[in-house]
């Protein structure tokens, strides 16, 4: 990709929509909970709390660029066959996916992570178990959510790709460590569980917008 394409305004509105997604999509209790109650069993500091972080969420967005190359690949085959075919695509999944998740936040309720209190008892499984289990867990979990992006880029050229993967490293991570980090704090989880409640109306309407910004490039 040539330096004056990066200028190009679609080009970094992909990437502050792909870094806003990555975040948002990091606040679920899903992205955090399991580093804040694990860290608290094995008396994890915050260095050792926020490297496992760190780790997971680069696992995780290394599963989802990984997924979401084969999607490009297979896309971009597709779009030699059927000219122009795939940002259409692209734009009608992430229309999908911002309306499932404002549908999802209107009828269900959050799932609360309150409950009994923890046993704080001696670690039952060493660090090196606990840390890289966590790793795993985000790693064999990529962001689906975050795929269509991909798609929606992938004209843009690899260097575009590779901006909004680090892009979505950042965002994840920085969203990760953030809600682990007011967490351990002792920010209220309740409160948390709160916000994620609004999570996903936020989520959707961010993806909606995305995918209006691909069918406004195309015209």
């Amino acid at each position: 990709m040539s330096p004056p394409d990066l200028e190009q305004p679609v080009l970094w509105s992909l990437l502050g929509g792909g870094f806003a997604a990555a975040f948002l999509h990091a606040a679920l209790p899903t992205h955090w909970l399991p580093f804040v109650l694990v860290g608290r069993a094995q008396r994890w500091g915050l260095p050792k709390n926020l490297l496992a972080v760190a780790a997971a969420g680069l696992a995780h967005i290394a599963s989802t660029a990984l997924v979401g190359s084969l999607i490009v690949a297979a896309g971009m085959a597709l779009d030699e066959i059927v000219a122009g075919l795939l940002p259409h695509l692209s734009a009608i999944l992430l229309f999908s996916f911002g309306a499932f998740y404002l549908v999802k936040s209107a009828i269900r309720r959050p799932v609360m992570a309150g409950g009994p209190a923890l046993d704080l008892a001696e670690p039952t499984v060493g660090h090196g178990a606990a840390f890289w289990g966590l790793v795993a867990v985000m790693a064999l979990s990529p962001g689906e959510v975050l795929l269509p992006i991909y798609m929606s880029s992938a004209q843009e050229g690899v260097g575009a790709l590779a901006l909004l993967t680090a892009a979505f490293a950042l965002g994840t991570i920085l969203g990760m460590a953030t809600f682990t980090t007011l967490a351990r704090a002792g920010a209220s989880v309740l409160k948390l569980e709160r916000w994620a409640r609004y999570e996903g109306a936020i989520l959707g309407l961010a993806l909606i917008a995305i995918g209006l910004l691909v069918v406004l490039h195309q015209h």
